[in-house]
């Protein structure tokens, strides 16, 4: 085990006891989210990540160990086994590897080399790569004759062939190749004569070049799609002749030969038609991969800065779904996304009752204490953030306004749990409540939607599903557990996501809660239908029970920690929670005394000093606004402040106020050279930005980072 944990180790560059503890926790039955926050004594602090990446790597090694196990069990089944390729096999870091090594010797179907094989001619091309220096090639060939081989010619093409096949077979020269493309190959894209890209999408790779090795995902993620519609050509260019003449010398070692011209044709076809076009697709492979990967962990790492959004506490809210010829939907929130009205105002053409629509706004700011106005960013947004805008402004209204996202809000609107939610509204209705939910509790509202359809990714429908739901999935359950939830007011959606609650356990819970009320204590989930110790033990933690007999119980503590936590507030003198913001605590010498360690005893205290702090207070809320941004009123140079909707690989879109997101490229970031934009931003962060430049054609503006 130890040799399988210590690359791990290296990695993360921690001990190898931790990963021993980490992996002890994974087998017994607990959670990511529980182990990062309840066993960091036995991890040394490390977080849902780190343990994440442990339990894949670690998963990859054993595998990767069975491959080399069952590589040099084939192999010494041929007879085949010898010391040096058992050493190449255990030496091995990557599966590819081991597979390269055994492609020699694995089945393969029908090729010009297996029929040559079967004919008898494998010794001849063992005679030919021996690279004789005496003897007559012709004579040698006659000894193979038969009547399936007819002649000197087809005995040795058929030598040739089995030469080819294992230049292509060999290990150490596809490696060679790889490491050639990747260190000084280029790719290459072509537009096609014909083909259906009118609109000049893929403009910019019609003629492109760039470096193999240095090549941006995004790019490898357009040229992919833009081959696959058939838009371009892609090659690879190289020094194959270079190539093929270290192949040869590999053969020969520069020895002369009597077969030198032999060795040298078959080298040449077998890097030709079978090695470069192997390697280019096992490269062409990787990179796709590997900015496949990049995407989805972009695209993860966007939705769960969406999720950690800070709610709106206290606030009414006014749920505004834009639309033209429909109208536009509104819906009146409490605090608690509670819905008080709904109504319909139709201020755009083709209707155009603008003044009938501010009378039904006004009346609605009148009845309720609306405070803030969510407008969807979708159909008609910008006209209808002009009109609320108005309204505000000529009525001198305290009333402000922010744009939201509304990406998935139709696909909740029209789904199962919406109708359950609201069976007497319609569609668009429903879509205005959960536009306004968005900002009362980001969390709450968007884990009822598939995060594939909040529209924070790129390329999304180019990835391995199976692969992105995993990491959106993990994604929620690190947000969801981080924040905790009310276990009294929480959905079932919300629930299953809790850490050793699945919907079964969650749909309980709510039945639960149905049938008897409010929770009083954690103590009571206990009673809960299927709730066992051990899901108990995972899930306790992170569930919140608000005016409940235990004060504990509304804390991110434990309950197992209650005996330590009543231990600690005995010791300082703490009547109750929040009342010890200034202790001065010697952590070492209390954890000891206590017997609890350090890691459990630094939360204690920062429960009991902030009891209702939310993680997702260290992140910028909404940004509100009272007034409208128009493409005529901006300037280059001109400072702006906005909201950053989308992180991908080449920049950041940005709302500023307008139409259209601005785009802050990767570029106008930093005067430092950064790798990624997500160094500098997330999805959700209020950031200050100058007009680097303005296309009117387009309506498309540039942002900057940087001051010009």
């Amino acid at each position: 085990m130890e040799h399988l944990i210590q690359p791990i180790a290296e990695e993360l560059k921690i001990g190898v006891e931790q990963i021993k503890n980490t992996l002890k926790l994974l087998e017994e039955g607990s959670t990511v989210p529980f182990i990062a926050r309840y066993r960091k004594e036995m991890t040394k602090g490390l977080d849902e990540e780190q343990i994440l990446y442990i339990q894949t790597q670690y998963d990859y090694q054993v595998n990767l160990e069975k491959r080399k196990e069952d590589v040099l069990r084939l192999i010494e089944t041929q007879g085949k086994l010898t010391e040096e390729i058992k050493k190449e096999v255990l030496e091995c870091t990557k599966l590819s590897q081991v597979d390269d090594i055994y492609r020699p010797y694995q089945q393969k179907r029908k090729t010009r080399a297996t029929d040559a094989i079967a004919k008898g001619l494998e010794p001849l091309a063992d005679w030919i790569m021996k690279c004789p220096r005496q003897g007559n090639i012709e004579e040698e060939a006659q000894k193979y004759l038969t009547d399936k081989v007819a002649s000197i010619e087809d005995a040795l093409q058929g030598a040739k062939d089995i030469v080819a096949e294992r230049v292509s077979d060999n290990a150490k020269l596809r490696w060679k190749v790889q490491d050639s493309i990747l260190r000084y190959g280029k790719i290459i894209t072509k537009e096609k004569k014909k083909h259906g890209d009118e609109n000049k999408v893929y403009k910019m790779y019609y003629d492109f070049t760039d470096r193999v090795g240095y090549i941006a995902s995004h790019r490898i993620m357009a040229i992919d799609r833009a081959e696959k519609e058939k838009v371009i050509t892609v090659s690879l260019d190289y020094d194959q002749g270079y190539l093929t003449k270290y192949a040869i010398r590999g053969i020969t070692r520069d020895k002369e030969t009597i077969c030198q011209s032999l060795i040298e044709e078959a080298a040449a076809d077998g890097c030709k038609r079978l090695l470069f076009p192997s390697v280019e697709r096992e490269i062409r492979n990787e990179l796709s991969a590997k900015a496949q990967n990049q995407s989805i962990e972009i695209f993860s790492m966007n939705v769960e800065k969406l999720l950690m959004q800070p709610p709106l506490v206290g606030k009414m809210v006014l749920g505004f779904d834009p639309a033209f010829r429909t109208g536009c939907k509104l819906a009146v929130l409490d605090n608690t996304g509670k819905l008080l009205k709904i109504s319909v105002i139709y201020p755009h053409a083709p209707v155009n009752k603008k003044e009938e629509a501010e009378k039904t706004l006004l009346a609605l700011f009148k009845e309720f204490p609306i405070e803030i106005v969510a407008i969807g960013n979708g159909t008609a947004s910008r006209e209808s953030e002009s009109f609320v805008a108005d309204v505000i402004s000529r009525n001198k209204l305290n009333v402000q306004y922010t744009l939201v996202s509304e990406a998935g809000a139709s696909v909740y609107s029209a789904s199962e749990l919406a109708r359950a939610e609201f069976p007497d509204l319609h569609v668009e209705q429903r879509s205005a409540v959960s536009i306004g939910r968005r900002i009362l509790d980001p969390l709450s509202e968007l884990i009822k939607i598939d995060p594939k359809s909040i529209g924070v990714g790129q390329y999304q429908h180019d990835l391995p599903q199976k692969q992105l739901t995993e990491h959106l999935d993990f994604a929620i359950l690190k947000s969801v557990n981080r924040v905790g939830v009310d276990i009294n007011t929480a959905s079932q959606e919300l629930l299953m996501h809790i850490s050793g609650l699945n919907k079964s356990s969650a749909k309980a819970i709510v039945d639960y809660r149905n049938n008897h009320g409010r929770f009083a204590s954690r103590e009571e989930i206990k009673e809960v239908r299927k709730m066992g110790d051990k899901t108990f033990q995972q899930c306790a933690g992170f569930l919140r029970v608000h005016g409940g007999e235990n004060q504990f119980d509304q804390t991110g503590i434990h309950p197992e920690s209650y005996s330590v936590a009543q231990n600690v507030m005995k010791k300082y003198n703490i009547s109750g929670l929040g009342q010890a913001e200034n202790l001065a605590i010697d952590f070492e010498s209390t954890a000891k005394e206590l017997g609890v360690d350090e890691y459990t005893l630094k939360d204690i205290i920062d429960a009991i000093q902030s009891p209702l702090r939310d993680y997702r207070e260290r992140y910028d809320g909404p940004l509100l606004r009272k007034d409208v941004l128009e493409l005529e009123d901006l300037h280059v140079g001109d400072e702006l402040e906005g909201v950053v909707r989308n992180v991908v690989d080449f920049g950041a879109f940005v709302d500023i106020g307008l139409h259209e997101d601005g785009l802050i490229h990767i570029s106008k970031m930093s005067k430092d050279r950064i790798s990624h934009p997500s160094e500098l931003l997330s999805v959700g962060d209020i950031v200050k930005v100058w007009v680097s430049a303005i296309d009117n054609e387009r309506q498309k503006v540039q942002l900057s980072l940087i001051e010009l």
